[in-house]
């Protein structure tokens, strides 16, 4: 399970703008904690919360972004590595209308350009998914998603302690939103995300507008951590892009509805439910329908 990004600003254990990145190595982050703890300025003592966050330091600390750069090239013209040589090739294939399949820092997923109608009843039909069933968005930063979605109803700096990870955050898409209609038609939220893997970030950047994501793999079926997982599917894709087997298991992110003023709402636990609930809580949002 990778943590969230910035959780140092709720918590204090943690203190850098990503949790370990592909430019920072572990020396460097362990320093980083040690100057940052002394600035931080929220006491909160070595609860439960804490200590689970500590030891998924040290069990994750070999995962970072820069693991979704190490792709493996095969002898199969679909699949790339997911590196920055091979960021541009995809931006092209997105802006064609086609789909591609990316690591993030969870599971591998499907790709598409969100306001590209043909791409998107495309990856329906490579699922085998119901259309009632909505995709999620991926922006490539934390200051993107308002162009997409309702933000001014959450506690400041909320975004930003979420996200870059595992989380996806169900908003309202507002009137400003600029996502097409045709993306989930009839629902008035949309899931965002901001994964914490460079490369399918790089790719959101590069294109100008969100990605539709959603897992890579048939409806109905286990989620997958490796390419290999979903091989049955590659054919369909205009490429894949390998990023090696992803730790953080099946589970996929933590799903939460934040549509609701003052509220949140667990909508599927995933990788980082505990992490995401202590952060939301520290903003001082109630979960909603929770006894008081």
């Amino acid at each position: 399970m990778n943590i969230p990004a910035r959780v140092a600003a709720a918590l204090p254990l943690l203190a850098s703008p990503l949790l370990p990145s592909s430019s920072l190595s572990l020396q460097s982050f362990c320093s980083l904690i040690s100057h940052h703890r002394q600035r931080a300025q929220i006491g909160f003592s070595a609860n439960s919360a804490e200590r689970r966050l500590r030891r998924c330091v040290a069990e994750k600390m070999a995962w970072s972004a820069e693991k979704c750069d190490a792709g493996v090239e095969t002898e199969l013209g679909v699949v790339r590595p997911a590196t920055g040589a091979h960021t541009e090739e995809a931006v092209e294939a997105l802006r064609a209308g086609k789909v591609i399949a990316v690591p993030t820092d969870t599971l591998y997923g499907f790709a598409c350009d969100a306001c590209s109608l043909e791409a998107v009843n495309r990856i329906y039909e490579i699922k085998g998914r119901k259309h009632t069933s909505p995709l999620a968005i991926c922006v490539g930063d934390v200051p993107d998603l308002k162009r997409f979605a309702a933000t001014e109803h959450l506690p400041h700096g909320l975004l930003e302690n979420l996200l870059p990870g595992p989380v996806t955050l169900v908003l309202n898409r507002g009137e400003s939103s600029i996502l097409e209609k045709s993306l989930n038609p009839g629902l008035d939220s949309i899931g965002v995300r901001v994964p914490d893997c460079n490369f399918i970030r790089d790719i959101a950047r590069r294109l100008g507008s969100a990605l539709a994501l959603t897992s890579a793999n048939l409806s109905g079926q286990p989620s997958s951590v490796s390419i290999k997982d979903f091989e049955n599917l590659w054919e369909h894709c205009a490429y894949v892009y390998n990023g090696g087997v992803l730790p953080s298991g099946r589970a996929g992110s933590t799903v939460v509805d934040l549509t609701r003023l003052g509220k949140y709402k667990i909508l599927r636990p995933g990788s980082a439910k505990e992490e995401t609930v202590a952060i939301l809580e520290m903003h001082s949002l109630e979960e909603d329908g929770a006894a008081t």
